[in-house]
């Protein structure tokens, strides 16, 4: 578990550097000393002793002591009528004893310390950009604006029109099959018609078009079958929900196809997986359908997951995850293995169309750049390996939480948005929660440890003041 501090003990602790500074080559002379460089590494390197909210704070007192070093520099003031505490406490006044990252002006701070860090125009005049320098700034005329570097960054990372159709219609392809091969072998078992979902089919996916979900939709009675809500559970976990056979007096055993999927009276979707694995991952000839279809189809061994890895159009690849789905009164279940413990009866609900739908619909309305920005977003959590395990979902519930504060979503404020979408993922992952934009109750945060949440929020911390670490890839 990672240490936390109070702003007054990091800026002790920042403090006590300077002290020795003064010590070892007089006052005003630090720069020199090697101790700024001591100072630099220790707040780069905060995050892995102090966690996200740790390296905020020592990064405020750092921050803090160093305009103290750069203040002692300066020749002094010799004007009577100041006095001689004056510029402490003006140099402390800036501070917020809460360790809040979206404060403003520890993010202006913090620009000013990266400007006097490099020497690089484009830094420079990122900087000076986040500071909301005028246009006829002579630096900013020389310099790439971050609207344009954002708009280059989303053409570049933007996958082919002519490689994402031969994906989708790999992927289609395959469903198709799948779906021929359940109706004519198992003609009994009630099942929905199969459709592709996730980022890949609504067009949201970046860089490579590597991922798909299948979806596989069980048809349950609604006289025979409950869902019982997360908060209604022995666990009490918002999106982990269940499934219950219920008129077992009236209706007993064995009259619904799924009730040999049965543990202790609720739907067992480990068991339903296990079902399809043997069904489908085993019983299909891949080899003869890959043939059919010009790919080279690979299932999965585990028995934990159905998904099956295919090799497309020479040397592209793509997973398929096959997913067990049950949609009933406007909700919808998932059957995913579970993080958060192994549980045989336990459902994940999930809120992916209803959260594509609104964002879609809210750029059609004000003709916004939302998806553009969360395509943005979703390129840079690929390369970056630290944002890895950012998902879509994450990104979308920030978009649509910050919609609802901010209206103007133009291509012209594409900028301003995705800082502000930034910071408020810092933030988020400072608390730890992320309340879903559906269910305020959920947390979509729940599935990261303590470790990844500090791992993603440092770097997200640092890309705040500082976002060509993002983009120089």
């Amino acid at each position: 578990m990672a240490i936390r501090f109070t702003v007054m003990e990091c800026l002790l602790l920042s403090e006590c550097c300077y002290r020795m500074a003064n010590i070892a080559q007089g006052k005003g002379k630090w720069r020199v000393s090697g101790l700024g460089d001591v100072i630099d590494f220790l707040l780069a390197n905060a995050r892995l002793v102090l966690g996200v909210g740790g390296a905020a704070v020592l990064a405020i007192a750092t921050v803090a002591v160093k305009r103290m070093f750069d203040k002692a520099s300066d020749p002094p003031d010799i004007s009577l009528d100041k006095p001689v505490t004056e510029p402490v406490k003006e140099e402390y006044s800036w501070i917020d004893t809460s360790p809040k990252l979206l404060n403003i002006q520890l993010n202006e701070s913090l620009h000013r310390m990266q400007s006097t860090k490099s020497n690089h125009k484009q830094g420079n005049c990122q900087d000076n950009l986040l500071e909301n320098m005028t246009p006829d700034s002579s630096i900013a005329d020389h310099c790439v604006s971050l609207q344009e570097k954002l708009l280059a960054y989303y053409t570049h990372r933007s996958i082919p029109p002519a490689e994402l159709s031969r994906a989708k219609q790999c992927a289609m392809n395959i469903c198709m099959e799948l779906q021929k091969f359940l109706h004519s072998k198992h003609p009994s078992m009630p099942l929905g018609e199969m459709h592709l979902s996730g980022s890949l089919y609504n067009d949201l996916q970046m860089v490579a078009p590597d991922y798909v979900c299948l979806m596989l939709p069980l048809l349950l009675e609604d006289n025979l079958w409950t869902l019982i809500a997360g908060e209604e559970t022995i666990l009490n976990i918002p999106d982990l929900w269940m499934v219950r056979r219920d008129n077992m007096e009236y209706f007993p055993r064995g009259i619904s196809y799924w009730d040999r999927f049965i543990v202790g009276r609720y739907l067992s979707p480990k068991l339903i997986v296990e079902l399809f694995h043997k069904m489908v991952l085993e019983s299909m000839n891949w080899l003869a359908i890959g043939t059919l279809l010009d790919c080279i189809i690979r299932p999965e061994v585990s028995a934990e997951v159905l998904q099956l890895k295919v090799q497309h159009n020479g040397e592209e690849l793509l997973g398929i995850d096959i997913l067990p789905m049950i949609e009933m009164e406007d909700t919808v279940l998932l059957s995913k293995p579970q993080i958060r413990g192994n549980y045989v009866n336990i459902w994940q609900q999930s809120f992916w169309a209803a959260e594509t739908s609104r964002l879609r619909s809210l750029d059609s309305t004000d003709l916004g750049f939302r998806f553009c920005c969360l395509k943005v977003l979703k390129a840079v959590s690929r390369d970056q390996p630290s944002l890895r395990k950012l998902t879509s979902s994450q990104l979308i519930n920030v978009i649509l939480h910050l919609s609802q504060v901010e209206k103007d979503w133009t291509k012209e404020a594409l900028a301003e948005r995705a800082l502000q979408i930034l910071q408020q993922l810092v933030g988020y992952l400072e608390v730890g929660c992320l309340p879903a934009y559906f269910n305020n109750k959920v947390n979509l945060l729940s599935d990261l440890s303590e470790e990844e949440v500090d791992e993603i929020g440092y770097t997200l911390y640092c890309a705040v003041s500082h976002l060509d670490i993002l983009f120089n890839q």
